[in-house]
């Protein structure tokens, strides 16, 4: 086996891998070329691309996810800049220039990126920053200038986003387009363009669509939203957020898998090393004032910082800035409950609310899990635009036929199931909505009772409606359906019939 193959993420990889190395000595040396640039992002890792709009904590959720505060945060010229976060056996920052030259820097004291790159950034492809950190071993982050920026620059880029436009130059698009996934940061409100935004950000990435497959959202500054606006949240706010991305949700698919709650700002902290035993120590003192007072610094930031108490002023600015309001809060109700809790202890009570873990688990179950048919399934996409491309109709059929032969392959169903999804998702083929929402469901979760949408259902139960939903499948694949619906038709009956064939297993 060669060193490539040893890291493709598994055996559909593995398998777009052969169909691009046979293809080569076929098509044209324009083509051939973009099938080794397939190839080289076959082998690399799953790479999810972060975006959403300006000032929605984009790259304090990346710190978050990568567990380490290295990416700048502060509005600034790195943030305009698209920045890959890759695993690497030195720390380095590598600025990447539109002509193709790179220059090494140093991070900054505090292990950050410099805010001040040091150069004209106008001349500036992108930032490469390699870390010698575990996460990124199987997973590149790709943190994106945040739509909507009010510099003249960012708006024409935003603007030409949503008109669906190529923006960036080649080499920042080649940045980009590595990205086979998506995760989309939003806040309170998700605007009338956030689908455009979104499907614009995704074409330009792995040349498909956002959809259940490769797209989930994240609902960020959790603990800003005013709980009483939200009905049946009862003045909660974690479970006003929780409603909230409920909501948002429904309004962003099929272009998302879900839309999960997050406080990045709490979740850095803890996560990062932000959050130290001194700060552990100043919430201690806080705890002992009493209630009264407590209430009253708690009610707005300026009350917390300008109260005269026994913890200085500096102090709980710096406790602000790490935690804000809701994340003081959390940690004050903690030591009333265990006073003697340690500051590892606070720590991950900080975690766990900050809704980080939830974040990391759907990572993990929707790209994670399904890495070798979501990279699989990119390239695909990519060969096929490549051919499509080319301008030669015997190349577009060459390539059409290999990837039909594919296809059929038993083996190759997950591309199949990943194929259909997709088709529904952008609405190119068409389905009855309560069709398309169970179509969808196979997206959502490789949990097979979520994906029969029977989420806590005894097995028995579970293998007789995916018995049952196999047969109707069939059946309105045969006579029910249009052409295009016959073929996704079929792939969802076979999805529907392996769930049966496993859950059949466990008996």
């Amino acid at each position: 086996m060669t060193a490539q193959a040893q890291q493709l993420a598994g055996p559909l990889s593995a398998a777009v891998a052969s169909l691009c190395a046979n293809l080569q000595p076929q098509v044209s040396p324009a083509t051939a070329a973009g099938f080794r640039e397939v190839l080289r992002r076959l082998s690399a890792p799953l790479q999810v691309a972060v975006a959403g709009r300006i000032k929605s904590g984009k790259s304090t959720l990346v710190n978050a996810l990568i567990g380490r505060r290295v990416a700048p945060t502060d509005v600034g010229e790195c943030t305009r800049l698209v920045t890959r976060f890759q695993y690497g056996t030195v720390d380095r920052v590598e600025v990447v220039f539109t002509d193709g030259r790179k220059q090494v820097l140093p991070f900054d004291p505090a292990g950050m990126i410099p805010a001040d790159l040091g150069v004209d950034i106008a001349r500036v492809s992108h930032v490469e920053a390699y870390l010698t950190n575990a996460v990124l071993r199987d997973l590149t982050v790709i943190d994106t200038p945040g739509l909507g920026s009010l510099d003249a620059a960012s708006v024409a880029r935003t603007e030409a986003l949503l008109a669906g436009e190529q923006a960036l130059d080649p080499v920042s698009r080649n940045a980009v387009a590595g990205a086979e996934a998506v995760l989309y940061v939003v806040t309170q409100g998700v605007r009338s363009d956030d689908q455009q935004a979104l499907a614009a950000f995704t074409a330009a990435t792995a040349s498909r669509e956002a959809g259940p497959v490769n797209a989930i959202a994240v609902l960020n500054k959790a603990d800003t939203i005013a709980a009483e606006t939200v009905d049946g949240a009862d003045g909660d706010t974690w479970k006003a957020a929780v409603l909230l991305a409920q909501r948002q949700a429904r309004t962003l698919k099929p272009r998302v898998a879900d839309v999960l709650p997050v406080i990045g700002l709490v979740a850095e902290s803890a996560e990062t090393g932000g959050f130290t035993s001194a700060d552990a120590d100043a919430l201690r003192k806080l705890a002992l004032l009493d209630e009264a007072t407590r209430d009253t610094m708690l009610m707005s930031a300026d009350l917390f910082a300008a109260w005269e108490c026994d913890v200085p002023a500096g102090v709980r600015a710096r406790l602000l800035e790490k935690l804000d309001l809701y994340g003081i809060r959390c940690a004050l109700e903690a030591l009333d409950a265990e006073p003697s809790i340690t500051a590892g202890a606070l720590r991950r009570k900080l975690l766990d609310a900050s809704g980080l873990e939830g974040v990391r688990g759907k990572l993990n179950a929707v790209f994670r899990s399904r890495a070798d048919g979501i990279k699989a399934a990119a390239a695909l996409a990519s060969v096929t635009a490549l051919a499509a491309a080319s301008g030669d109709a015997a190349e577009r059929q060459r390539v059409h036929n290999a990837i039909e032969v594919l296809l059929a392959k038993p083996e190759a169903h997950q591309l199949r199931l990943l194929e259909a999804l997709t088709l529904v998702a952008s609405g190119a083929v068409a389905m009855p909505p309560d069709l398309a929402e169970e179509v969808l469901r196979f997206g959502s979760s490789p949990d097979p009772a979520e994906q029969l949408g029977l989420r806590g259902r005894p097995t028995q139960e579970l293998v007789a409606h995916a018995l049952e939903r196999a047969g109707w499948w069939r059946s309105f694949a045969s006579f029910g359906a249009t052409p295009a619906q016959s073929r996704v038709a079929h792939v969802v009956h076979r999805a529907y019939f392996l769930i049966w064939q496993q859950l059949r297993g466990r008996r």
